[in-house]
């Protein structure tokens, strides 16, 4: 299997992966974001019946680098997004 490549853009989309992924694949695409300085994202996890979203909270709450998370605002998908704020490194404060 090919490694799928995701724009590292603060904009992660998951409705193409499969659940048991989410938590490695989040790891991977904080780590990414870090690295080149985006601070903010959006996880979109869609409504459905909420499983995904669960298991993205879950997760984002026991991230080291998770400041804080909220649903989006309507105009940005509502609760089917989750708004992340990532801690800043002290040399990008």
């Amino acid at each position: 299997m090919e490694p799928i490549h995701i724009p590292i853009d603060g904009e992660l989309d998951l409705h193409t992966f499969n659940p048991a992924e989410v938590g490695n694949l989040l790891d991977d695409y904080i780590s990414a974001c870090m690295e080149k300085k985006i601070y903010a994202l959006r996880i979109i996890h869609g409504k459905g019946g909420g499983i995904l979203k669960k298991r993205v909270c879950a997760h984002l709450e026991k991230h080291p680098a998770v400041a804080s998370f909220s649903d989006a605002p309507m105009e940005a998908g509502g609760w089917g997004a989750t708004l992340v704020s990532l801690k800043r490194p002290p040399q990008d404060q």
